[in-house]
């Protein structure tokens, strides 16, 4: 083997052998294993067996500075034999977990070849992105629950205080539970909207309220956009049908249509 690092021996005192096991314990080191390895091996599709082959080769290089240990030198740890291990190392090179690369030895000052684990921790980096990444979506797909519910909560909040701003009262268990189901669907922003239009009418009642909101929904209105088109479609009708009715009479002008109020516009939409 390449470099390896000599043993010393000393005397231990008697009836301390303990104490000695534990002081070669930590001075002999230790191999550290990643976590991530053990956590994903199997799913790289590595077996038991060449997981130990790594494992003794990590730590052949680290304690004895053995770069491209052969497989009976491994097989001397192992409960493999070296037709196994040698079975294992060809298994890594074909599922691309290990490679042999040249090195240079400074205390022989020469290029020798040795096992490469470069490849094995791309493949793990792999495993570990793709498991990152599931657990930031499960992670995202929680928080924007909690952020939705959030949202929908300061939503309704505040359309609590814009109706009781409106109608000059607190609001009554039936009008807060009409609140939230409208909030609900078709949304805060139409709902808000519905008030509003409401409000200028001088119909400060929930049935009025509601009876726009029903308009929305029967039309397939689910934005201030689409109503607004409809809204524009509508009067573009009523005045293609005043102008038939004139019959010659003197056509109204554009000045003149532009002049109808959205007031009374609303109120032959939604006027019940």
């Amino acid at each position: 083997m390449i470099n390896k690092t000599r043993n010393t021996v000393k005397k231990y005192r008697q009836g301390n052998i303990p104490a000695a096991f534990g002081a070669d314990l930590w001075l002999s080191g230790a191999t550290n294993v990643p976590n991530m390895l053990l956590k994903f091996y199997k799913e790289m599709n590595l077996t038991d067996s060449e997981v130990m082959t790594l494992i003794q080769m990590f730590r052949l290089r680290n304690e004895e500075k053995d770069l491209h240990p052969a497989p009976e030198a491994l097989a001397e740890y192992m409960s493999a034999g070296p037709e196994e291990i040698e079975r294992n190392i060809k298994s890594l090179f074909e599922k691309k977990i290990l490679v042999e690369t040249l090195y240079y030895d400074e205390t022989r000052d020469d290029v020798i070849t040795g096992y490469d684990f470069e490849p094995l921790f791309e493949k793990l980096s792999d495993y570990w992105a793709c498991a990152r990444a599931k657990e930031i979506e499960k992670a995202g797909t929680k928080l924007d629950g909690v952020t939705s519910r959030a949202v929908r909560k300061e939503a309704l909040a505040s359309c609590y205080r814009i109706f009781e701003n409106e109608f000059g009262r607190p609001l009554s268990p039936i009008e807060v539970e009409k609140i939230a189901q409208w909030v609900e669907y078709p949304g805060p922003e139409l709902v808000q909207e519905a008030l509003r239009r409401a409000v200028l009418l001088g119909k400060r009642n929930f049935r009025y309220i509601d009876t726009i909101l029903l308009e929305w929904t029967k039309n397939n209105l689910d934005s201030i956009a689409s109503i607004e088109e409809y809204d524009r479609k509508y009067q573009a009708k009523r005045s293609v049908r005043g102008n038939r009715g004139r019959s010659g009479s003197g056509l109204e002008d554009a000045s003149g249509a532009e002049s109808n109020k959205r007031k009374a516009l609303i109120k032959k939409l939604y006027l019940t």
